[in-house]
């Protein structure tokens, strides 16, 4: 490839990279929807799978969702038995959050989901190039966290069906720029 067209490419990465994105979430949006479940939905149950007992302005800043609207995302999810929300002993003001019984069962289907949207979007891909692709994306993701520290959630390696990262680290906050 030519210096200019390597110019032109790198020019219009983060196109690519939002329009990969966007898409990938519309193809999970399709399996998620014949259960019933919104994107944000599939999101919120998946990050508290891995994160039970967080509060809700973390699961807020994890799911990348407006705390007021994630409030009524949560109650609509409490009315329908898949989450529950505790006390905090730590602090009165404060609820953790926690997985009911009723929601184990869309979990396992919502990683079955992001399981077959991943396989979907890499098709045509061979086994080396699927890691080298992930192994890219965590380097990338790993400069932008050096340089906007604070900003990522993204300490763990692995990320969910919804493509998001899994950590539940303290150091890790998002700020409120």
């Amino acid at each position: 490839m030519t210096r200019a067209k390597q110019a032109e490419a790198l020019r219009h990465f983060g196109f690519l990279l939002k329009d990969v994105s966007r898409l990938y979430s519309r193809n999970f949006e399709r399996y998620s929807s014949v259960m019933g479940l919104t994107l944000m939905q599939s999101r919120v149950l998946s990050h508290l799978h891995r994160n039970e007992g967080i509060s809700q302005v973390r699961l807020a800043e994890l799911s990348d969702c407006e705390p007021m609207t994630l409030g009524r995302l949560l109650a609509k999810l409490e009315d329908d038995g898949l989450v529950e929300r505790r006390p905090d002993p730590a602090d009165g003001r404060a609820r953790q959050l926690y997985l009911r019984p009723a929601a184990v069962p869309l979990i396992d289907q919502i990683l079955k989901m992001g399981d077959l949207a991943g396989i979907e979007a890499m098709a045509g891909f061979s086994t080396a190039d699927r890691a080298q692709l992930i192994s890219l994306m965590a380097r990338m993701r790993a400069n932008l966290d050096a340089l906007l520290p604070g900003v990522s959630d993204a300490a763990a390696d692995d990320a969910g069906p919804t493509g998001d990262a899994a950590s539940d680290t303290p150091k890790r906050r998002r700020s409120a720029a």
